[in-house]
Parts: structure tokens; sequence; C-alpha cells
């Protein structure tokens, strides 16, 4: 007889009827034409999304890819009687350091597999086995096969921090890391004020940093002058406290250019039924959704994003959408999350800020709110950067921990 506290081996095992009807609905998908002459300017391209749908349709083995998924440590456990899925990886060095690695918004549990073999095992890649970590990746509530709550409020990050902070209790971890970037930003970063005695630091990929709207209905950076901004805490002052490369971010940040930026996060937030019901019933709306994010937050360098990611990867990754039916449920956090947008307060914790090519992370801002003791920039990946350039995070995470053992 199973209890709540129970932590359960897990496999995936997708039902062939519903690969065959992915199949069937992709084959059958209708196709509006492309708009004449306008590139990316308004969305999706249909000359580039449905080859990659018949990729999906004919080319992409998704029982090769579970086979592989299933090769890793998963399990399932009971947290306020939601099931909560993560990967559990244990180090085979006896001093490795408990990590909880986070994932963001397209993503999934699968936007670490480059980077688990490197930080649970770096004798076996060539690294210092003092580096190593045991790892706790999760999906999150309402992410791939974990539950989240009907109520509202549960699908919210700040919740989120509270079940994964019942995660590590439960697995016995008193003392451990945490990493995070979009969504599992706001995880880790919470984490810092409900579990920050437990933290040994704070790992965080481009940390979001807003500027305050409160005190100015500035429409851009450059209109704001000191009246608007020295009365809000979360700019810090006038233009003057900024580098050249803030004060352009923090015009794009509040001028016009943020509207195209964000527009999806608005449609997430205001209208995401909406959006859901489409996208629920058809692969190819799923597939230009999450395509179409992952080709502006990659790096901007590179125009497709399957040129960033690789083609399997984005798949693997859309393909948990579709078959667990989560779309829906993973969007509720840009409605019931109280703390985007909002200033945050120093938890005190030591924290690292990795920045890759086109973060719109603030220096000045990010330390305002967070305890900031590394602050390393690079010259490429990008929003997903452990998709991206696993290379790179893998050895920022390692030196950040390394005097925090």
């Amino acid at each position: 007889m199973s209890t709540e506290h129970d932590i359960r081996p897990f496999r995936i095992d997708i039902p062939q009827d519903r690969i065959d009807d992915l199949h069937h609905r992709l084959a059958n998908t209708l196709w509006p034409d492309d708009l004449p002459g306008v590139g990316w300017d308004k969305g999706m391209r249909v000359s580039y999304l449905r080859p990659l749908a018949e990729y999906w349709h004919t080319e992409f083995d998704w029982r090769a890819t579970e086979s592989r998924l299933n090769e890793l440590p998963q399990f399932v456990t009971e947290i306020d009687g939601q099931q909560m899925h993560f990967l559990h990886v244990r180090s085979p060095e006896p001093g490795a350091l408990p990590l909880l690695l986070n994932h963001g918004w397209p993503a999934s549990f699968v936007e670490f597999l480059d980077v688990i073999g490197p930080l649970s095992d770096p004798r076996a890649h060539g690294a210092d086995p003092a580096d190593a970590f045991h790892l706790v990746i999760p999906s999150l509530p309402g992410f791939a096969f974990s539950e989240v709550a009907t109520a509202v409020g549960a699908g919210a990050t700040e919740q989120f921090a509270e079940v994964v902070a019942k995660l590590m209790a439960r697995l016995g971890y008193e003392r451990y890391g945490v990493h995070g970037g979009d969504a599992g930003f706001f995880v880790a970063s919470r984490l810092g004020h409900i579990a920050g005695e437990h933290l040994a630091g704070i790992h965080l990929n481009g940390p979001i940093t807003m500027p305050g709207w409160d005190s100015g209905d500035a429409e851009s950076w450059g209109d704001a002058d000191e009246s608007t901004t020295a009365g809000d805490p979360s700019w810090g002052g006038g233009e003057s406290d900024y580098s050249t490369e803030d004060q352009a971010k923090l015009a794009a940040l509040t001028g016009p250019e943020s509207y195209s930026r964000y527009d999806y996060a608005m449609v997430q937030s205001t209208r995401p039924q909406t959006l859901a019901i489409g996208v629920h019933d058809s692969p190819a709306g799923l597939l230009s959704w999450i395509i179409d994010l992952f080709r502006q937050y990659t790096n901007p360098a590179i125009e497709l994003p399957e040129d960033a990611v690789g083609r399997d990867a984005l798949l693997t990754n859309i393909s948990l959408y579709w078959f667990t039916g989560t779309f829906a449920s993973s969007l509720r956090l840009y409605s019931e999350s109280a703390a985007w947008g909002a200033p945050l307060q120093k938890s005190g914790v030591p924290t690292a800020a990795a920045i890759f090519p086109g973060s719109m992370s603030i220096r000045k801002l990010a330390e305002n709110e967070h305890n900031i003791v590394r602050w390393t920039e690079f010259d490429r990946g990008g929003h997903f950067a452990a998709m991206e350039a696993p290379d790179l995070l893998t050895v920022d995470v390692r030196e950040f921990f390394r005097s925090l053992r």
C-alpha cells in the first residue's frame, strides 16, 4: 500500500494509440499560406514549419527517444496530494553536493539532458571529481508527468518553490545548491527566501530584471528622467547609474520593442484557455507556438532554433507537451505567479548570474534584488543555455559552487 511519502520508480510509456494519433493529426494538418515578403516579422513561417512537422511525423522516433529517457533514474512521489515527477541522478563521488535544477517555459526536464553527465560524474568527463553533484531535476507542477492542483494559485512559481523544497527535504538533503532560468529563475530565487538556511548558493541563468513601472508612465528609457526613476527602488536611480549597454536594455524593456518581445506572455497571462484549446487539439499549432518562442530566445546570432539546440532536442521537448497534454497547465504560471514583474528582496544567499547572448539581464537591478557574488558573460549560447551551450553552463556551475561546498 503506497503512502504520500513513497518515492516510486517511474518509466515513460506513451500508449501506441497516442503516437498513432499524433501522426494522423500531423499528416492531416490544414496549412495556411505564408504572407509574402514578411519573413519572421509576423510570426512563424509556414515554409519553415511544414518540413519540420513532416520530420516529426515521418522521421522522429519517439520510441527510441523514450528508451533513452528511460535510461535515466526517474521517480514520482506525492506532495500535497499531487504527483511529482523528477530525475534523481546520484553521483559516484561520495562528497558530491546535491544540486536542484529547475527548468523554464516552454521547456521541461529534458532541458538539462546534456549537463547531467558532466555535472554528476566530472571524473568520467575529464574534470575534477571534487566538483561532482547529486542532481535532482523535477518536472515542475503542471509540466510533463507532474500534476498541479486545480486551486487558483497552485500554478504559481511561488508555489512551485514550496513543492520542490518539500521534495528536497523528502530526499533527505539538508544542504544543497539550486539553479534556474526563466520560470526556474523565480523558483530558485524564491527558495532563497523560504529555504535559505538549506542553500549553499543560487545559480541563475539570465536573471530576469524588470524596471519598475509604479513611479512613471515613460514609454521608453529615453523619456524617463530623474523625477520618474529616483522614487522607485527597482530603478535604483537615474540614467547615469547604468552602463551604456544596460541603458539600451532598459530602453528595450520599457519601449515599443517590449510589446513584440513579450507579446506571447501577454496572451498566456490574459487568454491562456483560448490559446490552449487550439494548441491542445493541434500538434502543428503546438509546434508553431513553441518553436517560435525558441526562435526568439535562442542565440540571436543563429537564425533557426534547430541550429541552436538541435531538431531532435526540440521535438523531444515538444513531444512531452503533446503526449502529456500539459500545455494548458504549464501556462498557469503566467496568470497565477505574483512575483513576476514585482521587485524582489535580497535573500542573502550567495548568487551567481550566467549571462548568455540575447539576455536582457541588467546588472544593477540584479544586484539590487540578489546577493550577486559572481557575474559571468558568455559570447555563445542563449536563453536555453543548458541546451545551447551545456559546456559553458557546466563550467560556470562548477566554478561557482567550488568555494561553497
